[in-house]
């Protein structure tokens, strides 16, 4: 057993990481989150009490925090998920993708190897690789070419912790995953957000031609790859994670409204975003041979699975949507 400080569990994969190690191991966690507006302590709430698990609300970014943080838990490992993450933001305002993503990271960092954590796990993403062709895939060797300022902040904390290996020899392992889905996903990105407009009969905003590509990848497989790295990945190695389901952004939107009955006129094209890379695809071939993992959900039972948790969980995206959630905190930790 090992004590694991997750940072961002409170988010979307976070937060189905931590309830993957609550109830399918005796990890105890150390839960850490700044509860902006993406963290929601909601997704937890069937786990909150539960005698492994602890929360703390604080930001990775303050220095000070993070070291009473450390100091208080004695974690062995973190696995740090907390970031900024929505491309849409970054694009309007970058400022606290950097915070968050590069200083946020180096806190970490900091703070990990001051009390002497035995493993570092950072979780990334596929957009750090830049866009590719019609052919071809990412592979832990292609060479970082981010594209937008979201990307870029990643890019940068990556390479922080190749720093951390390098200079003060960490054990730190980088993953790096395409395109996930599945429950609890803030309505912000594209499936989730498909499903609930349809849902309300609202408009479906397709960025440009709808013709960008994307490997989806369902929440769970990616967490089961998270925690094989942290379980059995090498120090300095880079790890990637797909789901063998390369999809253009119309296709998914077509099969959500054919899934929930909805008809094509609810489908609005809007002005491409500005630097919006046109298909990712990844090579989990190494992961697939060294952790001795692969997805487990293809992308239409995934998809179908994801569809209906949002029917039958419409009360907790309207929350969100609201920001009626936010409430949560106060009324299960704020007297405490």
């Amino acid at each position: 057993m090992s004590k694991i400080l997750v940072t961002g569990g409170a988010g979307f994969i976070g937060s189905n990481f931590v309830r993957m190690l609550l109830l399918g191991s005796d990890h105890e966690l150390v839960n850490v989150d700044a509860l902006t507006y993406a963290g929601n302590l909601e997704n937890l709430h069937d786990v909150e009490k539960h005698s492994r698990y602890a929360f703390v609300k604080a930001d990775i970014a303050d220095a000070a925090r993070m070291q009473r943080v450390f100091a208080e838990h004695h974690p062995e490992v973190v696995v740090h998920f907390a970031a900024e993450s929505h491309v849409d933001r970054s694009v309007l305002d970058a400022s606290a993708f950097i915070r968050t993503n590069v200083v946020g990271t180096q806190v970490l960092l900091d703070a990990a190897r001051a009390h002497k954590v035995q493993r570092f796990v950072h979780v990334s993403t596929d957009e750090v690789y830049g866009s590719l062709g019609a052919w071809g895939y990412f592979t832990e060797e292609t060479p970082l070419q981010a594209n937008s300022p979201y990307s870029a902040s990643k890019a940068a904390s990556d390479l922080l912790v190749r720093a951390a290996v390098h200079t003060h020899h960490m054990d730190c392992v980088v993953t790096r995953c395409s395109n996930n889905y599945g429950p609890f996903q803030f309505p912000e990105k594209l499936i989730p957000l498909m499903i609930a407009n349809a849902l309300e009969g609202k408009p479906l905003p397709v960025y440009g031609d709808g013709k960008n590509v994307r490997d989806w990848i369902y929440v769970l497989d990616h967490c089961d790859g998270i925690r094989r790295a942290m379980e059995d990945g090498k120090a300095g190695e880079v790890y990637n994670f797909g789901g063998d389901a390369e999809r253009e952004n119309m296709f998914v939107v077509r099969e959500i409204l054919r899934q929930l009955g909805k008809g094509e006129e609810l489908i609005k094209f809007v002005k491409d975003r500005p630097g919006h890379d046109r298909r990712y695809a990844m090579d989990s071939s190494k992961a697939r041979a060294v952790l001795g993992w692969r997805p487990h959900h293809t992308f239409e039972d995934g998809l179908r699975k994801t569809i209906d948790w949002y029917v039958s969980n419409q009360q907790w995206w309207e929350r969100v949507r609201s920001g009626a959630y936010q409430a949560y905190y106060e009324q299960q930790y704020g007297r405490r």
